[in-house]
């Protein structure tokens, strides 16, 4: 293996690298429960492209591995660097380059957080819609993982949002895809190839986002339900309503029981419907005009009483908050609670009930306990598993992406693959869709430098 400090150092600045002691544990792995972190040869803190593009063209050159950091909130390894790489961690380039109000479009540097994104957006009467739960997580990150969030069910995901991209090559070279564009249909999407591909294509240095007015006004609903499958089967028909909910979630019984313990969470939910309550939809609708919401409110509170709902409760504002912050928390709920392993399963969103009838089954049958929330509006199912045997819990985890995608559904919904779910990627997917992908994986990085074993072998 070549000394990849050595060689770096013929090149940048010595201040850029850090090497040996230097490098502080943060740098060793992202936030998967399941995969051991690896300290790097060496982390580079790039300030512009061109030193990133010089970091990939030495890296190429010596075939040296390289792994792409934004805050290190991935779920899936892939930011976890394997034995001997570089890993370009971009906590520098974090600067958002321009806010264009004519245009609404914001592009920004890969390090830019959400919270400081919002933060300047909010004060233009503008949001970007993508929320996926940890605002301290890297924008770069987040086109990586074509992150979603509780907000994918009215706005959709990242790859709705990135309408351009600034990317640096495994070879060293820069290119630039779309741009400030509505639309295109100019040769191949390279934008959206890129999006979502884990850094295992190129690493990108520069996004242009789609950013929207914000709404002036939010109501958020709390329905408690006697029974899982009722919550399950009143989804579709809310989306169906027409009110355009900005997030339309669920919640366990034992993920709120757990997350009120853990967070303090008190939302005024009498004890007696508590009792009752196996699990709860939280329902946020937003609006220009305060009439509009509160019509929506009382259609929506009534409709879910009709489909079951032992109660409709209209939360304060700071209790809604409250409540989705707690939403939000649910993963480090989860791993302070010693949960094995989360995964993130999609289906169609009508067939949640079903999928969700198959995870009780499969928990019997596995001796595992299972705990979950997730992203209801859109069939994203996040889900605590809790199986402390490996080799049961592999066999759980292959039963769980199979029955997924038997009701056409797939292994992730957001988190991405990454090494943890790589095995039953590889076993599930179709095996011409694998043979693609690989092609696609050695046209952009031949020598195969960028992020290897993530997604692919």
């Amino acid at each position: 293996m070549a000394d990849a400090a050595a060689l770096l150092r013929e090149h940048l600045d010595a201040e850029r690298l850090l090497v040996g002691e230097a490098v502080g544990d943060d740098y060793t792995h992202d936030e998967c429960l399941t995969v051991a972190p690896v300290r790097p040869a060496v982390v580079v803190r790039p300030t512009c492209t061109a030193e990133v593009a010089t970091v990939l063209r030495v890296a190429d050159e010596h075939r040296i591995p390289v792994v792409a950091r934004g805050s290190g909130t991935g779920l899936s390894g892939a930011g976890t660097p394997v034995e001997g790489a570089i890993v370009v961690s971009f906590e520098r380039m974090d600067a958002i380059v321009e806010i264009d109000e004519a245009n609404h479009v914001a592009v920004v540097q890969p390090g830019v957080t959400l919270e400081h994104l919002d933060a300047e957006l909010a004060a233009r009467g503008l949001v970007y819609p993508v929320f996926p739960g940890e605002y301290s997580a890297s924008l770069g990150g987040n086109v990586n993982t074509n992150a979603g969030g509780m907000r994918a069910v009215r706005y959709g995901v990242t790859r709705h949002h990135v309408i351009g991209l600034e990317a640096v090559l495994a070879s060293g070279e820069v290119i630039r895809t779309g741009g400030k564009l509505v639309k295109t249909s100019t040769g191949y999407d390279l934008t959206q190839l890129v999006i979502g591909s884990e850094g295992t294509l190129a690493l990108v240095t520069e996004a242009t986002l789609r950013v929207y007015p914000r709404a002036a006004h939010q109501a958020t609903i709390l329905a408690p339900f006697a029974t899982l499958d009722q919550v399950m089967d009143a989804v579709p028909r809310v989306v169906a309503s027409g009110v355009g909910p900005l997030i339309l979630e669920y919640i366990d019984l034992l993920t709120m029981a757990a997350t009120s313990a853990h967070l303090g969470l008190e939302l005024g939910i009498p004890q007696e419907v508590k009792d009752t309550a196996l699990a709860y939809l939280v329902v946020m609708m937003e609006s220009t005009h305060a009439d509009r919401l509160d019509e929506d409110v009382h259609a929506v509170s009534q409709l879910l009483h009709e489909l079951g709902a032992v109660d409709a409760y209209v939360l304060p504002a700071q209790a809604a908050t409250d409540l989705v912050s707690a939403r939000e928390k649910a993963f480090w709920v989860a791993k302070a609670n010693n949960a094995d392993d989360v995964i993130d399963t999609v289906v169609p969103r009508a067939a949640m009930a079903e999928f969700m009838r198959r995870v009780g089954e499969l928990a019997g049958e596995h001796q595992a306990w299972i705990a979950g929330c997730g992203h209801a509006g859109d069939g994203n199912v996040h889900l605590g598993i809790f199986q402390s045997d490996p080799v049961e819990r592999s066999r759980l985890l292959h039963a769980l992406f199979a029955a997924a995608q038997d009701l056409g559904g797939a292994i992730s919904g957001e988190h991405g693959i990454g090494v943890a779910k790589k095995e039953y990627f590889l076993e599930l997917e179709d095996p011409v869709k694998l043979r693609l992908m690989r092609a696609i994986k050695a046209s952009f990085d031949p020598n195969g430098i960028l992020n290897p074993g993530t997604l692919l072998d």
